[in-house]
């Protein structure tokens, strides 16, 4: 797989305890708009997926997440590789030193109709809500609205990854 960017914040001591965790999200486009996850609490946009489980594909994780935080059911046999970012940075919750993280993208289709979401608390409590939006209000919205305590860099990044979808014509083609 590509990678299409990495974010290192440099902020860190690389001889720290690291907490590793690769994630898996869903690229899938309709009509020029993109499927995204948009915390109302926070007031941003992700592409849905998240943490890969032990003994859990990359791709399995994606279909598995996309359907928990979106209602989304992703067509397995549609699923294509799209790129990976690479972030590594200093982490201010006390798990520890440092994160590295690989943040894996898969373009894929989705089944027209949608399931009950099954959102975590944290998920619950940002209310995250399905959104069918024009790329540039998702990019525009992580780069200048007020997002309390979220983690800007989360936020840039699928900013970034929505830029590149655009300038390689993602949005004419779906």
């Amino acid at each position: 797989m590509r990678l299409l960017f990495e974010i290192d914040t440099k902020d860190y001591d690389i001889n720290g305890d690291a907490y590793i965790r690769p994630s898996s999200r869903c690229i899938t486009i309709r009509d020029g708009k993109i499927a995204m996850v948009h915390s109302i609490k926070y007031n941003y946009y992700k592409f849905p997926g998240g943490g890969i489980e032990e003994n859990e594909t990359n791709e399995e994780a994606m279909i598995r997440e996309t359907a928990e935080e979106a209602g989304l059911i992703v067509v397995p046999e549609s699923v294509k590789e799209f790129g990976y970012v690479h972030r590594i940075q200093k982490l201010h919750n006390g798990r520890a030193d440092h994160l590295i993280q690989e943040n894996y993208y898969y373009i894929c289709d989705v089944e027209p109709d949608r399931i009950k979401q099954t959102l975590d608390d944290y998920e619950a409590d940002e209310r995250f809500t399905l959104e069918w939006v024009e790329p540039d209000k998702a990019i525009d919205v992580n780069r200048t609205a007020d997002h309390g305590p979220k983690d800007q860099n989360m936020l840039e990044r699928e900013a970034r990854v929505l830029e590149i979808l655009r300038e390689e014509g993602y949005f004419d083609k779906f």
